[in-house]
């Protein structure tokens, strides 16, 4: 593993151990996710510039990802949903969920995290995975929960 792949893990691993922590105190608990995300994007960034085709997003365990989505809603409470570009005016029109970026970030991570502790892990082709599902599916989950994160932040709610 490079020094870039495995700053990309120890950056992986430590946003999926805050959002296992989800039991802990609401405020902390987010300003920890906060300053995480950035760390990520620039972790996976570095490995996008190193990039070798192939690779697929990994399939979620659905009742895994339920059960981690319905803890973050409710712990998340009003400051879980948020505005998208072509939502409409109504408050219930809201279609931005922080506990579903968060829940899906975390999904595609932790199964190649997972992954590297086997015994015959292939880190190329996690690192791979972890491009493609950046690419395809968990990217724009993570550059819209930056934004709700620094909305919530800048309005003083973090």
């Amino acid at each position: 593993m490079t020094a870039e792949f495995e700053n990309l893990r120890k950056v992986a691993s430590e946003y999926c151990r805050i959002i296992e922590s989800i039991g802990d105190d609401e405020q902390d608990w987010l300003r920890k996710v906060f300053k995480i995300l950035p760390q990520l994007h620039a972790a996976i960034a570095v490995m996008l510039e190193q990039e070798h085709a192939g690779g697929n997003p990994v399939e979620a365990n659905l009742e895994q990802r339920f059960s981690l989505f319905t803890k973050l809603h409710q712990l998340l409470g009003e400051k879980d949903a948020y505005w998208m570009e072509y939502d409409l005016g109504h408050e219930e029109c809201r279609s931005g969920s922080l506990a579903d970026d968060l829940t899906d970030i975390y999904c595609e991570l932790k199964q190649g995290l997972m992954r590297l502790e086997e015994e015959k892990s292939d880190p190329d082709g996690i690192l791979r995975n972890w491009r493609a599902g950046y690419r395809i599916h968990w990217g724009k989950h993570l550059v819209d929960a930056e934004r709700h994160l620094y909305d919530l932040s800048s309005r003083g709610h973090i």
